[in-house]
């Protein structure tokens, strides 16, 4: 089975060819000012993540006016809008914009909300050469009060020649606080984006897979280990979405490498 693709970038509503996952999904909304898209989320929650310009949302009768405002997401963090399932939504571009919109499935009934980037939790996991920053958009940790049935969202910035979710880890089964099931997607940007970094994907029931993240690139995981790696002088971005019955976050090391994650503390202490 393969587990990526790379996304047409066209303008509209883009999906990825395939997909391997139950439960998540995936589009990217490119519009032009002035544009429109409209639809329905049906039986789906959806997150719309600014990725770059600034639109404005009308949800169920709700008005947004003039959400989103970073040039990319290179430069800051985001703007986000929580469209509840059974919702008609309407988005109109102010300018070129970018929207991310992944989505899974929820039978919560809830008003549309939107997320400010003063809302977005921000920090670095790993250390040294594993050493990476994130955005924590819409998870139970962070942003325990918005409410969401099964997404939870973030975005990951992996430095030049840098490792990331590193060590390697896995969510497939619910075992609570050791572990939760979920799916996941990564959807890269890369900076500047003629560069690329590598993907590196594999599972116990043997499949392997190792592939070029370039632009609009999508990793997609119902299950299985998964690393990322930036290529020297290359900045490499991803949107990171899970869903399952948990939006409380686990995940287990590969056991063969877990031993680098017990080295963190120590690094940091020697200022890596």
């Amino acid at each position: 089975m393969k587990y990526h693709a790379i996304l047409s970038a066209n303008q509209g509503a883009n999906t990825p060819p395939h997909n391997p996952c139950k439960v998540l999904d995936f589009s990217l909304l490119k519009l032009s000012a002035g544009e429109s898209f409209t639809a329905e989320s049906q039986g789906r929650e959806i997150l719309a993540v600014l990725l770059g310009g600034k639109a404005s949302f009308t949800i169920n009768g709700h008005h947004f006016e003039d959400v989103g405002g970073r040039p990319n997401v290179f430069s800051g963090k985001p703007h986000s809008v929580y469209i509840p399932c059974g919702a008609g939504y309407t988005i109109q571009a102010q300018s070129q914009v970018e929207i991310a919109l992944p989505s899974a499935p929820s039978d919560l009934e809830v008003e549309p909300y939107v997320i400010q980037p003063a809302q977005v939790a921000s920090g670095v996991w790993g250390a040294a050469n594993f050493k990476r920053n994130f955005h924590q958009i819409l998870t139970l940790a962070s942003q325990p009060t918005l409410p969401a049935r099964r997404l939870i969202v973030g975005e990951t910035y992996t430095p030049s020649g840098n490792w990331s979710t590193y060590p390697p880890h896995k969510h497939q089964v619910d075992d609570l606080p050791r572990q939760a099931y979920h799916e996941e997607m990564y959807y890269f940007k890369v900076s500047p984006n003629d560069g690329f970094g590598i993907c590196h994907y594999y599972n116990e029931e043997g499949e392997e897979e190792n592939f070029t993240i370039r632009d609009n690139s999508i990793h997609m995981m119902p299950r299985g280990y998964h690393t990322v790696v930036s290529a020297p002088g290359y900045t490499t971005y991803y949107l990171w979405f899970l869903g399952g019955e948990q939006r409380v976050q686990g995940a287990v090391e590969d056991p063969a490498l877990a031993w680098v994650g017990r080295t963190v503390a120590m690094l940091k202490e020697l200022g890596h």
